[in-house]
């Protein structure tokens, strides 16, 4: 059970002798093996032991394993490393953190393997598996890349189609469109045109019928006067004095 809920690294550190350390993680413990490819050392950290280094740090355990993982998991830029005789063949093995502004350092003491070949076998071992599954894994990222590359480029290609048929489409409309519009155009101008001499010509009858009417007009004035002059004569001759009467002398006769 423990087993399927390790984690492991493997860390090629860059020092003045280069060397390979193998982690084994677990939850409340941690296992390391070292080798520089002649001698090999081991360090297994007892929950015990990691318990008291995080007390001594005030930190939980789950945070301790985790910080000491990602420092042997990957070289830190900016963290030192050390890889000392500690006698007796032992070895420390050191890095440094910061924390909150303050330099720290975390050291761990790796005794000599008892079965140095062994120890060698296992890191190269698991470094073959990974660079197998790590090669794997390239063959099937390049796979998929270069079956996304095809996808890619037909999706080009059919885009690029798409939009060629697009602008025919669109010029063929825009034709179409351009005659019905000159044509409307041409309609609406035989249309002004027609209106404007139709306005014309009812202009002029207008203009027809409004001399006629001036005309009978006049007429009907002159035929007034003409009408009225004779009868200015006629009572011009009824304002005439009237004839004299005969002034007859009576003959008086006496009795």
């Amino acid at each position: 059970m423990e087993s399927t809920m390790a984690r492991h690294t493997c860390l090629k550190l860059e020092i003045p002798e280069p060397i390979f350390i193998k982690g084994t993680w677990f939850p409340f413990h941690f296992n390391l093996s070292i080798t520089d490819g002649l001698n090999s050392w081991f360090c297994n950290a007892t929950e015990e032991e990691v318990r008291d280094r995080a007390a001594q740090w005030d930190q939980p355990v789950s945070t301790y394993i985790q910080l000491a993982e990602k420092h042997l998991g990957f070289q830190i830029p900016g963290s030192v490393y050390k890889f000392t005789d500690a006698g007796e063949g032992n070895k420390r093995l050191s890095w440094t953190f910061e924390k909150e502004g303050t330099k720290l350092e975390w050291r761990w003491k790796c005794q000599p393997s008892p079965d140095t070949k062994k120890t060698t076998t296992l890191i190269l071992d698991f470094l073959m598996d990974a660079n197998i599954r790590l090669s794997e894994e390239v063959v099937r990222k390049t796979q998929s890349f270069e079956q996304l590359k095809g996808e890619a480029e037909k999706c080009l290609a059919q885009s690029e189609k798409f939009n060629s048929q697009k602008m025919e489409f669109e010029a063929a409309v825009y034709a179409k469109f351009l005659g019905v519009l000159n044509s409307k155009k041409r309609k609406l101008r035989e249309l002004r045109d027609q209106l404007s001499k139709k306005e014309i010509s009812g202009e002029s009858a207008q203009e027809e019928e409004d001399s006629d009417k001036t005309e009978s007009f006049d007429r009907g004035s002159d035929d007034e006067k003409s009408v009225e002059k004779p009868r200015e004569k006629l009572a011009g001759t009824s304002k005439d004095p009237p004839p004299r009467r005969g002034y007859v002398r009576k003959k008086i006769t006496h009795k």
